[in-house]
């Protein structure tokens, strides 16, 4: 962690606030930014989506939240994905979050490493209707690489065709 914690209250409350403005039936997505890369060897200092950490506290790449107020099953109500860590990965990119720490820091009880996502998402899409994802909509900027979010709407749209997409805006 690269400072110290702030109060997962603030966390648990700005999710539920943006909860209660999904229509029925939705599930909303966010990921965290991309790492991008500076040399072969480096990356460039990691910044944080604005909106994931609005709603999580969670300051780390490959990271992303489920939000399904109405999911059929209560695991799936609120759900923080992270990247499973080692030691060499701890040793070349510094200290991820446990599952516990991000309990700690998010509020968010049901964590799962990044890698059951699309072994849960699946099941969890066919029950909603509409499908909020977080991207930059800015008429200062044009984007020319594809980034995290536009890659996650595209997958989307090819998986899901028939589904709802609305534009999540924290």
């Amino acid at each position: 962690m690269k400072y110290e914690a702030l109060n997962s209250e603030l966390f648990i409350i700005n999710r539920a606030k943006f909860a209660n403005k999904l229509k029925p039936n939705s599930i909303a997505v966010f990921n965290s930014n991309d790492e991008f890369p500076r040399s072969g060897d480096q990356s460039f200092n990691f910044k944080q989506n604005p909106d994931f950490f609005y709603l999580t506290g969670i300051d780390q790449e490959q990271s992303i939240l489920i939000i399904f107020p109405d999911s059929p099953n209560s695991l799936y109500k609120e759900v923080l994905f992270l990247r499973q860590t080692n030691e060499h990965i701890a040793i070349w990119e510094g200290h991820k979050y446990t599952k516990e720490e991000a309990k700690k820091v998010s509020g968010i009880q049901h964590i799962y490493w990044l890698d059951d996502f699309w072994n849960i998402f699946p099941s969890l899409i066919h029950y909603a209707e509409n499908v909020y994802l977080n991207t930059n909509e800015n008429d200062r900027y044009a984007h020319t690489v594809p980034y995290r979010d536009i890659r996650f709407i595209e997958e989307i749209r090819s998986k899901y065709p028939l589904h709802k997409l609305e534009r999540a805006s924290v």
